[in-house]
């Protein structure tokens, strides 16, 4: 734990950082990944009975939190943040959402398997603590079974694509139908007396994990609904707590079609002076994936691009843009141990020694060329000034956040919205002015435009407005099929890549427009703070402002930004 003489210590702090003792304890998974040690041994009980149990904190602390007084404006935010966290937590659990969604990007299975990425592998007691881990996955797996089969009894199962997507997710790892992710794990374990320890360990997980695959197949998906729309009543609970914020979502779909549009004329306006005239923007890509300068051959090689790239704004935006400490400036890039094509960011450890933030790229299966024009973008959003410097610098501020602020919240419309908007931030400081650079994050941009007039489309089965930018199918009404057929218009994506976008949004709703619709409110926010002071805003200082706030939710951001 990092504390010193300064650390907040109000009533509130301590009611947070009680709720964070307690919430580690019921949920350990969640500890590693927020990099608190002591409970890499444990995983959590996610029966019935440990959701029972995780309900009554949450209750208990949202009881203790409003009754508390506060007495200054950092407490007046701390405050606000944890009640919004936890009030809506307690409205999704009511809604049994956290015991019944699954998919195969985010859910429990996705959750334990990932964790062992996180944990130390430098001494054999490391290991040893790998090994009693690994052996509690099936206890996990039979709770977190027990508490589907309850929530199918209520009638509440996800819809069929997602049960399907989940065990086909499964059985990628375990061997049946790609690489063995515990087999790989066991193989890298010392040759001494632990390895038999680990690689027997790691046999039981994978069997548990087969088994929790099988009857996915076999007992939940009989039970499963075709229709892959959630409706609004769930999509407006899963939109406010991906953006801490209510939205207008048909403002918001509407705004949608016009931002995707404006990205796509820019988009033609460059292929244009990079092709000789020719404004198509397939065109173009097609052209600079061809081009050798901007391609790189090997997965190990394609890391150490993205490495070099990252050092390189590491050392360039600290001290001009960014305050940033000499503590924070370390970030590893790694090739994940799976093939799913899932590229993501995990934090460093809370004292920011024992394991450094770390980006990582799940590389699928068959893939050894990388072309750089598309994802320059990428590690500005990964990295610096992206999720990195958000994450970490967030972790420091020992002396304005309490540790729940610091280690415990995270709110995907503030760090996706604060990642895409780091991107767009990026072109404004001059570094993407080499054209396919700005390409490529025009292509991301336009991608994140189109989740939001998908997601939102498909969940709520909206009608295609009949003046949309692009004289798109109007008056017909989104599905599945129409979902994909955008999506495959307006993305220059793999094919297979875009199937399992789809799937994503469709098992994930509320998840995708996040990053898009909070990249608009941190720039209504700036632009918002430019209002207000005038010849006096300073840029620099707004984002140290905001970033100092921790991670929160978007209608709290505002409501904090309009007092600094």
């Amino acid at each position: 734990m990092v504390t010193d003489a300064t650390t907040p210590n109000s009533p509130i702090d301590q009611i947070s950082e009680a709720f964070l003792e307690a919430y580690v304890e019921l949920s350990p998974a969640s500890a590693t990944f927020m990099g608190i040690q002591g409970h890499d041994h444990e995983l959590p009980d996610l029966s019935p009975a440990g959701y029972d149990a995780l309900i009554e904190l949450n209750r208990r602390t949202v009881a203790q939190a409003s009754a508390v007084p506060v007495s200054s404006p950092r407490e007046e935010v701390a405050k606000d943040a944890l009640l919004e966290r936890l009030g809506l937590e307690l409205e999704r659990y009511e809604a049994g959402v956290p015991q019944s969604q699954l998919n195969a990007i985010a859910s429990v299975p996705t959750d334990i398997r990932q964790v062992f990425d996180l944990m130390p592998t430098a001494t054999q007691d490391d290991w040893e603590t790998i090994a009693i881990r690994l052996n509690l996955v099936g206890t996990t797996l039979d709770g977190y079974r027990e508490t589907l089969i309850e929530q199918a009894a209520a009638g509440r199962v996800s819809a069929a694509r997602q049960v399907n997507g989940l065990a086909e997710r499964i059985a990628s790892w375990t061997g049946t139908e790609g690489d063995d992710f515990f087999s790989g794990l066991a193989a890298k374990a010392p040759d001494s007396a632990v390895k038999g320890t680990v690689e027997a360990a790691a046999a039981s997980a994978r069997k548990a994990y087969d088994l929790f695959g099988q009857w996915l197949t076999t007992d939940l998906l009989p039970q499963a609904p075709s229709r892959d729309a959630c409706g609004r009543e769930v999509y407006e609970l899963a939109s406010r707590d991906f953006l801490g914020a209510t939205v207008d979502l048909e403002e918001t779909y509407a705004w949608g079609w016009q931002e995707l549009g404006r990205i796509e004329g820019e988009m033609q306006t460059i292929a244009a002076a990079l092709n000789g005239g020719d404004r198509s923007i397939e065109a173009v890509a097609e052209l600079l994936d061809n081009d050798p300068v901007r391609k790189i051959h090997g997965k190990e090689a394609f890391r150490d691009w993205m490495q070099q790239l990252a050092d390189a704004a590491v050392t360039e935006l600290a001290g001009t843009h960014f305050d940033i400490p000499d503590t924070i400036r370390r970030i590893d890039c790694e090739i994940a141990p799976t093939s799913d094509g899932s590229i993501y960011y995990t934090p460093p450890s809370e004292d920011l020694t024992t394991r450094p933030g770390q980006m990582w790229w799940a590389v699928p299966a068959g893939v050894d060329e990388f072309a750089t024009w598309r994802e320059v973008t990428t590690v500005y959003h990964e990295g610096v000034p992206g999720h990195h410097l958000q994450v970490a610098q967030t972790m420091l501020r020992t002396d304005l956040l309490n540790r729940w602020q610091r280690v415990g919240c995270w709110v995907s419309g503030h760090g996706e919205g604060w990642a895409l908007y780091a991107e767009r931030l990026m072109e404004e400081l001059g570094y993407l002015e080499e054209p396919g650079a700005r390409l490529g994050m025009l292509d991301a941009q336009g991608l994140r435009a189109a989740r939001v007039i998908v997601d939102i489309g498909m969940h709520l089965e909206l009608e295609i407005p009949a003046g949309n930018p692009f004289g798109w199918r109007p008056g017909e009404r989104w599905n599945a099929e129409l979902g994909f057929e955008f999506l495959r218009a307006h993305s220059r994506m793999e094919t297979e890549f875009l199937r399992a976008e789809l799937d994503r949004y469709l098992g994930w709703p509320g998840q995708a427009p996040s990053y898009k619709v909070g990249e608009r409110i941190w720039l209504q926010a700036r632009e918002d703070a430019k209002q207000r002071k005038g010849a006096a805003f300073d840029l620099q200082a707004f984002h140290t402002g905001a970033l100092n706030l921790g991670s929160i939710g978007l209608d709290p951001l505002r409501r904090a930004l309009a007092k600094l």
